[in-house]
C-alpha cells in the first residue's frame, strides 16, 4: 500500500504540475472574471444605458401615415417628396428614410433608403417601422388596447408540474442549459487532455525503458492503480475548483451583465453527479489509456489509436442541438448509458430535464463495470507486453498475449 501511495503522490504532483492542466483548470473561471470586469470598465467609462436617437425620415404616398412618429429610439420625420427626403439625407439632417408606395396597402412593399452599408435592416428600426405602419393602418378602425396587444410579443410562460399535480420546485429555463453545456465541454476537454497526458507519459516511460525499473521495484497491478487514482485525484481537483467558482461568477455576472444570468437553475443534484461522472469519466478514460499503452510500442501509435474512444467521447456535443427538445429521445437515452459517452451526455441531459432513476442506475452501473472490466485488461496486458519496443502488435498477436498470461 505504501508503494501504491508513494506512486500515487508522484504521479500526482507531475499531472497538477503540467501546463496544460494548470491552463485548462483556470481558464474558464479566469476568462469568465475577465470578461464581467471588461463589461463593468465598459459600463464604467461609455454610457450605454440609452440606444442613439435615429432621425428617419418617411414619405408617404400611399396616405394616411401621418401619426404616432415616436417610436423610441426612432423618430420619424415626414416628407412631402422623394427629392426633398433624399436631399436631406445627402446633407445629414436625417439618417436615412422609407418610401411607402401609392400601393402599399395591396403589395406591403417598404423602400428604405440609407447610406449605411448593412446586410439588413437592424432588428430595432424593422420593428419601429413595423409598428410605425400597423397603428397608422388599425387607427380608428381597432380598440387601441387591442392594437397594442396585437403587436406586442407573445410572452407564453409555461409550468412544469409533477406527477400528482404540484407544481415541480425546478422549472424549465433556457438559461438552465449554460452550466451543464459548459460543464460537458470542459469535461470532454479535461477527459482528451487527461488521456493525452497519460498516453505520453507512458509511452516516454516504455522508450526510455524506465517502465523496467519500476516494474522492478513495484508490481503492475501495484504501478497502474497508482497511476490510475492520481489521474482520478487530479480530475476532481479540477471540477470541484470549477464547481465551486460558478455560484461566484453567476452572482457577480448577474449584477453585470444583466437579469439572464440570474434566472439560472442549477440542478440540486448537479454538483454531486459533476462530481460522480467526472470521477467515473476520468477513471475510465484513464484505463483505457492504460490498455492503449499497454498494447503499442511508442506513444505516437498510442495516440493514433486513443482516437477512437476520445473523439467518440464528444459524440455528445455534437448531437446537442438536434435533441435539445427531445431529452427522452433514444439516441440520448443511449447515449447516456453507454460507458464512453455517459459523463458528458449525462450532465447534457441535466440542464434540459430529469433523469429517471433506472436511466441514472444504469449509466453509473455500466461505467463502474466497464472501469473494472478494462482496468482487468490493461493489467494483462501491460504484464504481456510491457517490454515489447519498436514493434506493432497484430490482433492476433495481442490476443495470443492475453490469453498466456
Amino acid at each position: 500500500m505504501n508503494k501504491v501511495y508513494l506512486l500515487f503522490k508522484h504521479e500526482f504532483v507531475q499531472a497538477i504540475k503540467k501546463p496544460g492542466y494548470i491552463i485548462l483548470t483556470l481558464v474558464i473561471p479566469v476568462m469568465a472574471l475577465l470578461i464581467i470586469g471588461g463589461v463593468d470598465l465598459y459600463s464604467t467609462l461609455f454610457d450605454t444605458r440609452g440606444d442613439e436617437l435615429t432621425q428617419m425620415g418617411y414619405v408617404d404616398q400611399a396616405g394616411g401615415f401621418d401619426s404616432y412618429s415616436d417610436q423610441g429610439v426612432v423618430q420619424l420625420i415626414p416628407f412631402s417628396s422623394k427629392a426633398e427626403a433624399h436631399d436631406a439625407l445627402l446633407q445629414n439632417k436625417i439618417d436615412e428614410y422609407i418610401l411607402i408606395p401609392a400601393d402599399f396597402s395591396a403589395t406591403g412593399v417598404i423602400q428604405r433608403f440609407s447610406m449605411s452599408r448593412e446586410l439588413e435592416t437592424p432588428v430595432i428600426k424593422r420593428i419601429a417601422i413595423q409598428t410605425f405602419l400597423s397603428w397608422n393602418l388599425l387607427d380608428g378602425q381597432v380598440p387601441p388596447d387591442t392594437i397594442t396587444r396585437a403587436l406586442t410579443p407573445l410572452n407564453l410562460q409555461v409550468t412544469r408540474l409533477e406527477e400528482d399535480g404540484s407544481i415541480a420546485s425546478s422549472q424549465g429555463n433556457i438559461a438552465n442549459i449554460i452550466i451543464p453545456s459548459i460543464f460537458g465541454f470542459l469535461m470532454s476537454m479535461a477527459l482528451m487532455f487527461g488521456s493525452s497526458s497519460l498516453i505520453a507519459g507512458l509511452g516516454e516511460e516504455k522508450e526510455s525503458r524506465l517502465i523496467e525499473v519500476l516494474t522492478s521495484s513495484v508490481s503492475v497491478t501495484q504501478l497502474l492503480v497508482g497511476k490510475v487514482l492520481a489521474l482520478g485525484a487530479a480530475g476532481l481537483l479540477q471540477v470541484l475548483l470549477w464547481l465551486a467558482s460558478a455560484p461566484l461568477i453567476l452572482k457577480l455576472g448577474s449584477s453585470s451583465i444583466g437579469g439572464f444570468l440570474s434566472t439560472i437553475q442549477i440542478p440540486s443534484n448537479f454538483i454531486l453527479l459533476g462530481v460522480v461522472y467526472f470521477i467515473l469519466g476520468y477513471l475510465l478514460f484513464s484505463v483505457l489509456s492504460l490498455m492503449v499503452g499497454g498494447i503499442t510500442s511508442t506513444a505516437t501509435d498510442a495516440h493514433n489509436l486513443s482516437m477512437f474512444y476520445i473523439m467518440a467521447g464528444y459524440v455528445p456535443l455534437w448531437t446537442f442541438g438536434a435533441f435539445i427538445n427531445f431529452p427522452d429521445h433514444p439516441i440520448w437515452v443511449i447515449l447516456s448509458i453507454f460507458p464512453i459517452t455517459a459523463p458528458v451526455q449525462t450532465m447534457l441531459i441535466l440542464g434540459v430535464s430529469d433523469i429517471p432513476a433506472w436511466q441514472m442506475a444504469a449509466s453509473i452501473g455500466t461505467l463502474l463495470i466497464s472501469i473494472i472490466v478494462v482496468q482487468f485488461i490493461s493489467v494483462k496486458t501491460f504484464r504481456a507486453f510491457m517490454l515489447m519496443y519498436g514493434k506493432r502488435l497484430s490482433i492476433k498477436e495481442i490476443v495470443q498475449g492475453l490469453r498466456s498470461t
